[in-house]
């Protein structure tokens, strides 16, 4: 598969799990970017692997707490911008779902990493595991963290939601 096969095909779901991990479309679509420009200049050695796309994402892991790592990155994230106009949208689904998310960003970065692998692309824990390079109790562990807290923030309109089933 060529480099350019591969970006052409896994763009929107590698934007898809940037987005969950960081919370930003924007910051999404950057950090994607740029770990496509890193995977181009190393795609001879990326595309000899068994699972390319498992080493892609783990760069794209690794570029999201890099991103988190560095003080001039700690921007605040806002739900609404002062000089757009506002959207009332009056499914209340969707303030559910946002006030979830809300909580799960709120988690240190490897367990919303290990939450949003397990829960929203659906991955087993050995592959969780060989992304974020290390075991797969660590993996467990920092799931059942992260679960623990989301259970103890979890606010009554988000069992409504069916996070349940998550949670």
């Amino acid at each position: 598969m060529t480099f350019e096969e591969y970006a052409f095909a896994r763009t929107q779901a590698l934007i898809r799990l940037a987005r969950l991990l960081c919370g930003d479309e924007h910051r999404a679509e950057d950090l994607v970017q740029d770990v496509l420009a890193k995977a181009y200049v190393r795609w001879g050695r990326i595309a000899r692997m068994d699972q390319p796309d498992l080493y892609v994402r783990r760069m794209l892991v690794n570029a999201n707490h890099a991103w988190w790592k560095r003080r001039s990155s700690r921007d605040i994230s806002v739900a609404v911008v002062a000089d757009k106009p506002g959207v009332v949208d009056a499914a209340a689904e969707v303030d559910e779902r946002d006030a979830l998310w809300g909580v799960v960003r709120a988690l240190p970065p490897r367990q919303r990493t290990v939450i949003v692998l397990r829960y929203y692309e659906d991955l087993d824990d050995a592959t969780i595991a060989a992304i974020l390079d290390c075991s797969t109790g660590t993996v467990r562990t920092h799931a059942k963290r992260a679960l623990d807290a989301l259970r103890e923030r979890r606010s009554p309109s988000a069992t409504s939601l069916g996070a349940r089933s998550v949670l």
